[in-house]
């Protein structure tokens, strides 16, 4: 009986694991550009997977005084840069934030951000239930140039 016992805790153990780690939302290939010095504003960039329909509903970053969601977009063959209020983060769907398209912006930097550098940021998201989850993340900052994407005459 006692082994039974045993066996059975385990596996609860295993499962309980398991359940954690299907709630949590995964990060990849976090960076921001670096910047030159007496800039006031970067962006930040990654791909955000969540497990589960959730919402990206803050970033905060303490090398900057404001950090804001942002979505690029064409209107009238120009690229518009707005802020936007959240991100919908659909389960199992890598959403890209990257140049030219969903984007943290970092305002207010407290200073320059050099190529190398690793950006702590902290993203707020939230799940259907209201419940939240904070995710800390380390972007590296990479050098001017780094995009994934041309950046056209931008109207902000």
């Amino acid at each position: 009986m006692t082994h039974l016992k045993n066996l059975l805790a385990t596996a609860l153990t295993v499962l309980s694991f398991s359940a954690a780690a299907q709630t949590s939302v995964q990060i990849s290939d976090p960076w921001v550009r670096a910047t030159v010095p007496q800039q006031k504003a970067t962006g930040a960039f990654m791909q955000i997977t969540a497990p589960k329909a959730m919402r990206l509903l803050e970033v905060r970053s303490p090398v900057a005084g404001v950090a804001e969601i942002h979505e690029m977009s064409m209107a009238d063959n120009m690229m518009r840069m707005r802020q936007v209020k959240e991100i919908a983060l659909p389960a199992g769907k890598a959403v890209e934030l990257k140049p030219g398209g969903y984007h943290v912006m970092l305002l207010d930097l407290k200073g320059q951000v050099k190529a190398g550098d690793k950006i702590p940021l902290t993203l707020v998201v939230e799940g259907e239930d209201k419940r939240r989850e904070t995710i800390e993340v380390n972007a590296v900052a990479r050098p001017l140039g780094a995009s994934s994407a041309p950046m056209p005459a931008m109207k902000h």
